[in-house]
């Protein structure tokens, strides 16, 4: 069967791979229809300089946000035909088929393409991290970065009630988008500067609530500059820690909580990813809008390079067989 992998930084190679099996207990093999291309593969491993020893990287990684069917199964909650969501173990889901075990699987409704479904696994992300902000209604939020993640905090905060949602970006074109998905405000850094933007837009009180999902070392540091005394900032971005400065004293005087938000490490690293799900199929929001572009399998190479420079207005890839 057909897979792609990492063999050195921004490249990718097509290998065929022997077909997963056979199943042991509880083990579910899934084909896979839908993919799509996360900022974390890009910044942790694509686009990483990573030691020479370190490729040629797994059959299929690095990809974790799939989509696909029951092929076969020895888990008698997942039945042939039934569609999933599925996180592989390795993050090695380039390829035709993976095996995966039912605590990562996440069951689809029959309707609805999977290359916008499969966008909830992101978004469910970001709703674990929203989460932490609590009752946002009549608050001021700031989301710093308005790619996906981002895109889906400010969904997110919009539909809970909150009473300014800044969307900032160095893109004029998230920006739009963001105030597309309901930012009351957008902030373009790279022609504005965004204290004094903010400062504007709320009146001098500054932000309850600013998240970090920049992706940028200088994320956390202009989230301390933007929050106000004893606010709160979520950080989301996954970055170099030794780039990543901030004015501590600022930090202390304000006596701001700041939140690590990361789902994987948790002890029910899918549940809010199940909860999205159920979000969309009810209609409260839908993660599938975020999908700017549909690609084929056979240009990895090209989907991994233009959601790194992010070219050609690209919010999230999706990726079919």
């Amino acid at each position: 069967m057909k897979a792609a992998r990492v063999v050195a930084r921004r490249k990718i190679e097509f290998l065929d791979v022997p077909v997963p099996g056979p199943l042991e207990e509880s083990e579910v093999l899934i084909k896979l229809e839908a993919l799509s291309v996360c900022g974390s593969d890009i910044y942790l491993e694509y686009d990483a300089e990573l030691a020479e020893e370190a490729y040629p990287l797994l059959p299929g990684a690095p990809m974790h946000e799939c989509a696909g069917v029951v092929v076969e199964s020895r888990d008698p909650d997942y039945k042939e035909g039934q569609r999933v969501i599925v996180i592989p173990s390795d993050a090695d889901g380039m390829q035709e088929q993976v095996v995966q075990k039912a605590d990562r699987l996440i069951k689809l409704p029959e309707w609805g393409e999977l290359s916008e479904w499969v966008m909830c696994q992101h978004s469910g992300t970001a709703l674990y991290s929203a989460r932490q902000w609590g009752n946002p209604v009549g608050r001021n939020i700031a989301i710093i970065g308005q790619g996906g993640i981002g895109l889906t905090f400010t969904m997110i905060a919009e539909r809970q009630g909150a009473h300014l949602v800044v969307g900032i970006d160095l893109e004029e074109y998230r920006c739009r988008k963001s105030t597309e998905l309901g930012a009351t405000h957008t902030i373009n850094a790279s022609s504005e500067n965004a204290l004094e933007a903010a400062t504007e837009i709320t009146g001098g009180k500054m932000f309850d609530v600013v998240v970090d999902a920049s992706g940028d070392p200088d994320g956390l540091g202009i989230a301390v500059e933007l929050v106000r005394g004893e606010g709160q900032i979520i950080s989301f971005s996954l970055v170099d820690p030794t780039r990543v400065t901030f004015d501590h004293r600022e930090w202390m005087v304000k006596n701001v909580q700041i939140n690590a938000t990361v789902i994987a490490v948790t002890d029910k690293p899918v549940q809010e990813i199940r909860d999205m799900v159920a979000l969309k199929e009810r209609g409260w929001i839908d993660p599938g809008v975020l999908k700017s572009h549909d690609m084929k399998f056979e240009d990895a190479q090209e989907a991994f390079e233009m959601y790194r420079l992010r070219q050609n207005e690209v919010i999230k890839i999706a990726m079919s067989f």
